[in-house]
């Protein structure tokens, strides 16, 4: 399992929103760029981005702090938020992205995101974030009534890197993942899944890597910045 430390970018800093409330969001760091060197220097071989004001506008926003990041660090990076079409996903890749998270555009156009899956092979997830246990778009503010494993399947063999499932009412609430629906969703397919959503302590990272689903990995944000998750610690244990 990999070990996904998180930046999620709010009007350039990086900050953790509680249930995905952008009114209800914690500055962690206005260095977005310097905490991306921190995380690598710690053991980290991927970062987790995410494009909080692009989740809600519907277009990239903080392009000048993920372009810091992205050339400030060696290993690769994920990004999601705001995705929604073509010339988005070619700017985040012509900026160094390595694989680009699609979620609302994967709810509203499944042949979209498997029509760029085939494109840019290996360069697509699509992040599926629920909020009991339904589907939530357009930057959490809208609940669906298809089910996470409802859509995860649209995309069986379609060439989808990963599948990054967050639990919304567990997400920056320290309460640990959802790992019953997370390992029941990675079983359920053949994509694979990486965990996200309440992640906040060692504890939680074993929980997920012995659920008894062969997990990607785990991101988790504010259990770094709040240093009950050590980077290298997490990068370990995982791998271990």
């Amino acid at each position: 399992m990999n070990f996904y430390p998180a930046i999620d970018l709010k009007d350039g800093a990086c900050v953790r929103l509680l249930r995905g409330s952008m009114d209800d969001a914690t500055v962690f760091n206005n260095d977005p760029a310097g905490q991306a060197k921190d995380f690598e220097a710690a053991g980290a071989q991927w970062l987790h981005l995410v494009d909080l004001n692009g989740a809600f506008s519907g277009k990239p926003v903080n392009e000048d702090a993920v372009k810091k990041v992205v050339t400030s660090i060696g290993i690769p990076v994920q990004l999601g938020g705001g995705v929604r079409d073509k010339k988005t996903i070619d700017l985040w890749l012509d900026r160094g992205i390595a694989r680009v998270v699609l979620g609302t555009i994967a709810a509203r156009d499944p042949e979209f995101v498997k029509r760029a899956a085939r494109d840019y092979p290996g360069q697509i997830a699509v992040g599926i974030d629920a909020r009991g246990g339904k589907v939530a778009v357009e930057g959490w503010a809208e609940t669906t009534e298809m089910t996470a494993l409802e859509l995860a399947k649209r995309f069986e063999d379609a060439g989808v890197a990963a599948i990054i499932f967050t639990d919304i009412d567990l997400d920056g609430a320290m309460q640990g993942p959802n790992v019953a629906a997370t390992a029941a969703l990675a079983n359920a397919i053949s994509t694979p899944v990486i965990a996200s959503g309440g992640v906040s302590s060692m504890d939680d990272l074993r929980a997920l890597r012995d659920c008894g689903a062969a997990l990607d990995g785990a991101i988790s944000g504010r259990a770094v910045y709040d240093s009950k998750i050590g980077v290298a610690e997490a990068v370990a244990l995982l791998k271990g």
